[in-house]
């Protein structure tokens, strides 16, 4: 059985199976400190790999490969688009504020909301932020927050359920890895007792609801570029466009940038801080995950609103959660001490 990683942070990692009760941490806003009471959730830490994970149903398999290929193929649609008519830069506004808003939404929401708690803000926010994030075609958000603890719990052990490092040796094992942890865990079927990692949040029936609607929501993030290409241009072929653009090549870009967060922030980068996983800090999705690519400082300090820990590494979320926070709409907001900070960093010489 691993030891839980909170025994190494400042602050409780958020997944943590052993007893915390009315933990103290200190949260860092700027210059200004702010002392909370958290009292964590937790359930006695167990193995799963006893119960082997089965592929999903060929049903499941069907659905995921049109979930997957669908988006691909509207890239291939934009392609042809652009060969024949030329670029369009009501298109690109779409796909680029459907990106902004829906991966956005992923990270602030479903991510270091729902998974961490890195911060805390009002239901209807929450709501919203489980709706936008549901735009990601990427599971409700029930399934993703519960899977995503679990990686936690078990990064880059044989039972965390997207590792890039169990599949073998040499050149063969590497590219085995890789395709698993970046898109051949969607056809593996859910690990057991998945509900046991989100109770806090199947407490709440406002997230209950929004995990029902899930397909409405998914839905939603393609009528909204549709409906908006169409009424801007004025044009049927306007509001196509605006589908494919702003609907299918955004999920695609969202699906391929989180999913390498997934499988190449796990293999190449610097390992910055102590954590006990591949975990990598990776400048290019750094910028295209708006901050997510920063995957050792997250695995080091998991519960921290900010995953750019240093001045230079540009981390949109946590700009974004600091505008909230301005605007009174998120508070606790929890960022590491830079002494702790200090006293996790690796001083032998990191990969790059």
């Amino acid at each position: 059985m691993r030891e839980c990683d909170c025994h190494f942070w400042e602050l409780p990692c958020g997944v943590c199976y052993d007893k915390i009760a009315d933990y103290q941490p200190t949260f860092y806003w700027g210059t200004m400190n702010i002392t909370s009471t958290a009292t964590e959730w937790h359930e006695e830490r167990t193995i799963d790999s006893e119960v082997p994970i089965e592929p999903l149903s060929l049903w499941g398999r069907v659905a995921t490969f049109f979930g997957i290929m669908i988006p691909f193929a509207g890239v291939i649609g934009a392609g042809v688009q652009i060969w024949g008519n030329g670029f369009n830069w009501l298109d690109f506004a779409l796909m680029a504020s459907m990106y902004v808003l829906t991966a956005g939404s992923v990270t602030i929401g479903f991510h270091r909301l729902f998974v961490h708690r890195s911060y805390e803000t009002s239901m209807p926010l929450k709501f919203l932020l489980a709706v936008t994030g549901s735009f990601a075609l990427q599971g409700s958000l029930m399934k993703w927050v519960a899977l995503h603890r679990r990686h936690h719990q078990h990064s880059d052990t044989p039972d965390d359920v997207h590792s890039p490092h169990h599949s073998g040796t040499g050149v063969i094992g590497f590219l085995r890895g890789f395709w698993h942890s970046h898109i051949g865990f969607a056809f593996l079927a859910d690990p057991p007792n998945l509900d046991r990692y989100v109770k806090d949040l199947n407490a709440s029936p406002t997230l209950r609801l929004a995990e029902r609607l899930y397909i409405l929501w998914v839905l939603l993030g393609l009528a909204i570029p549709f409906a908006l290409g169409g009424l801007i241009s004025g044009t049927w072929a306007g509001a196509w466009t605006g589908l494919i653009w702003g609907g299918l090549v955004r999920i695609f870009l969202v699906h391929h940038v989180t999913w390498s967060v997934n499988s190449a922030c796990h293999i190449w980068g610097k390992r910055r801080y102590r954590s006990r996983d591949e975990s990598r800090d990776n400048i290019v999705f750094g910028i295209l995950a708006l901050g997510e690519g920063w995957h050792n400082s997250h695995h080091a300090f998991p519960t921290s609103a900010r995953h750019g820990l240093l001045w230079w590494q540009l981390d949109l979320s946590y700009l974004m959660i600091r505008l909230l926070s301005i605007l009174g709409l998120a508070q606790k907001v929890k960022v590491p001490s830079k002494q702790h900070m200090k006293q996790e960093r690796v001083h032998s010489r990191a990969s790059v």
